[in-house]
C-alpha cells in the first residue's frame, strides 16, 4: 500500500513562533534592528556629490525608494536620491540625460556581484564618466565578482551578508547607506523596525496581530488568494511596488508535499483607484482580502480653497476643508464600504503620520507577516528558484547571441 497526499496538517501558532525564533540563527534580516550605524553615518559624512544615484534592480532598490518616496516631501534633504533600475533604454537616458554626472556619487548594488540588468547599466554609466574610488561605492556579497572588481579598483566595498536576501535587506546597507547620505536619519529607521520586533517577540500586539492574519491567509488561501494593499497616499506607491515582489517572490513557492503555493499581491493607491479597483472588490469575485492602509498626519495643510464655481454651488461644503482630511474620509467611506458587505475579508493599518519610524514600522512588519505565512504553507520564504531559472536562460540567451 503506497499513500501521497497534498495537505498539511494545521500548526499551531507556537508552533510557528518557536520556528521563526530558531530562523533567527540563520535568516539574517531579523537581527538588522539592533546593527550599529556609525559605519554608514562616518561615510556620509564625507560625501560632497549632490546627486546619489542607486545603480540596481528588485530588492536592490525598492525597499530604499520605498522609504525616500514617502519620506523626501516631508524632509529638508541636502542631497538628491536617483534610482537606475531597469535596462529600458528611454528610461536610463531620460534619467542620465537630466544629472550631473561630475557631481554624483553612483551606489553599485548587487548581492551576486553578476546581475545582468545592473552591470549593463553600470557598463553604460563607465562609458560617460570615469568611475572610479572617488565616485562610486559597491554594495555586495564578500566574495562576489563585483567585490574582486571593486578591490582591483580601490573602491569602497559595504558588504551584504549572505545571509540577507534581496527582499529583506532594505535594512541592510542597501537601504541604510544611500537614505543616510540623503539626510535621512536611518537611527529613526530602524527605532520603528525595532519597535516591532520587540513587540512580535515579547508576544505583544504585533504578535496577536501578524498570527491571525498570517493564519488567515493561509488558512484561506483557496477562497481568498489575492491580497490587495490599499494604500492611501501617493507617497505610499513605493511601498505598494516593494510589497509586491516581497509578496510574490518569497510566497509563490512549492510546498514540502509538492503542491504549488502562493498568494497574489496587488498594490493600489486611493484614492485613485477608486475609480477602477474599488469596483471589482465591491462588486467583483469574492477572491480577494483588502488591507487598507490610512496615514494619520500628512504634515501638510493644504486646503481647498472657497472659491465659488458657478453652477457647483451645492459642492460648497468642500470650502476650507484640507485634503488631509478629504483623503482620508475617502479612506473611510472605501473602508466602511466594504464592511458593509460583510463577506470581503478587511483591516487597517494607521500609520501615524509621514515619519520615519512610521514607514520602517510597516515594512518590518511586512517582512515578519511574510516569514510567518511561509511557515504555514511549509515553503521557504527566502528562496527564488523560479526566478533564477529565468536568469540562467536568459544568460544562455545573450551568451549564444553573440556567438
Amino acid at each position: 500500500m503506497t499513500y501521497k497526499h497534498n495537505f498539511n496538517p494545521s500548526i499551531s501558532d507556537e508552533d510557528v513562533f518557536n520556528e521563526i525564533k530558531k530562523e533567527k540563527d540563520s535568516i539574517g534580516y531579523y537581527n538588522l534592528v539592533h546593527q550599529d550605524t556609525s559605519i554608514f553615518k562616518k561615510y556620509a559624512k564625507d560625501v560632497k556629490q549632490t546627486n546619489i544615484v542607486v545603480i540596481g534592480i528588485g530588492g536592490s532598490t525598492l525597499g530604499t525608494y520605498a522609504i525616500y518616496k514617502f519620506l523626501k516631501h516631508s524632509k529638508t534633504l541636502s542631497k538628491k536620491l536617483y534610482f537606475l533600475e531597469t535596462t529600458d533604454p528611454v528610461d536610463i537616458k531620460s534619467k542620465v540625460d537630466n544629472i550631473n554626472l561630475d557631481d554624483t556619487l553612483f551606489i553599485v548594488i548587487s548581492k551576486s556581484g553578476t546581475t545582468i540588468e545592473t552591470i549593463a547599466i553600470f557598463k553604460y554609466i563607465n562609458s560617460l564618466i570615469k568611475c572610479d574610488k572617488l565616485n562610486t561605492i559597491i554594495i555586495t556579497e564578500n566574495d562576489s565578482k563585483l567585490n574582486k572588481y571593486a578591490q582591483v579598483n580601490n573602491i569602497k566595498i559595504f558588504e551584504i551578508q549572505k545571509n540577507i536576501g534581496g527582499r529583506f535587506s532594505v535594512f541592510s546597507a542597501v537601504g541604510l547607506l544611500p537614505l543616510t547620505i540623503v539626510g535621512i536619519d536611518i537611527d529613526k529607521i530602524l527605532d520603528g523596525a525595532r519597535d516591532i520586533y520587540n513587540s512580535f517577540f515579547n508576544k505583544e500586539q504585533t504578535y496577536d496581530r501578524i498570527l491571525k492574519k498570517a493564519r488567515f491567509f493561509v488558512e484561506y488561501k483557496n477562497s481568498f488568494n489575492i491580497n490587495v494593499v490599499f494604500s492611501y497616499s501617493s507617497r505610499l506607491e513605493g511601498f505598494n511596488k516593494w510589497y509586491i515582489q516581497l509578496w510574490g517572490e518569497s510566497l509563490g513557492k512549492i510546498d514540502i508535499n509538492k503542491t504549488r503555493q502562493g498568494l497574489t499581491p496587488v498594490g493600489i493607491i486611493g484614492p485613485i483607484d477608486q475609480h477602477s479597483f474599488l469596483q471589482l472588490i465591491i462588486e467583483g469575485r469574492r477572491d480577494k482580502t483588502v488591507t487598507v492602509i490610512k496615514v494619520d498626519d500628512f504634515d501638510n495643510n493644504l486646503k481647498i480653497p472657497a472659491v465659488k464655481l458657478e453652477g457647483l454651488e451645492e459642492l460648497d461644503y468642500l470650502d476650507n476643508l484640507e485634503f488631509s482630511s478629504l483623503i482620508k474620509s475617502q479612506a473611510d467611506a472605501t473602508i466602511e464600504s466594504i464592511n458593509n458587505l460583510n463577506d470581503i475579508p478587511c483591516d487597517v493599518i494607521t500609520m501615524d503620520g509621514v515619519r520615519e519610524k512610521s514607514c520602517a514600522s510597516l515594512m518590518y512588519e511586512y517582512e515578519l507577516l511574510t516569514s510567518v505565512c511561509a511557515k504555514f504553507m511549509y515553503i521557504d520564504a527566502y528562496d527564488q528558484p523560479g526566478v533564477e531559472a529565468g536568469k540562467i536562460i536568459l544568460k544562455n540567451k545573450l551568451k549564444s547571441d553573440k556567438q
